[in-house]
């Protein structure tokens, strides 16, 4: 899997964060969706990678985990992009907008 984050999308991470120590991952988010293949995909910053479900994936700026077991949902090849005009981030692939307004959770599991 390969995965860039652009320039515009690394400086708003960089600034939702705030220095703050952690992890970036490409959540699947299944909740609420009624069935695994109805997911969303979100971007979340936690404290510390899921034993055995996480896997680290190196991008052009910032490692970023993903679940294992979701690989299958997602394209091979992604593109985490931030648009100013809608004032969110978006999750793309070379084929189609996966997500065109990605939320991004700081510390969901707190």
């Amino acid at each position: 899997m390969k995965i860039e984050i652009t320039n515009e999308a690394m400086q708003k991470i960089i600034d939702k964060i705030d220095h703050q120590e952690g992890y970036l991952k490409l959540k699947y988010d299944t909740e609420g969706c009624g069935c695994v293949v109805s997911g969303i995909p979100t971007l979340w910053y936690v404290k510390k990678p899921d034993e055995g479900e996480d896997i680290e994936i190196e991008t052009n700026s910032y490692p970023i985990l993903v679940e294992k077991s979701k690989t299958v949902f997602l394209d091979e090849e992604l593109k985490i992009d931030f648009s100013t005009a809608s004032n969110t981030f978006q999750l793309k692939s070379p084929g189609q907008i996966i997500n065109g307004r990605m939320n991004f959770v700081l510390f969901p599991n707190e």
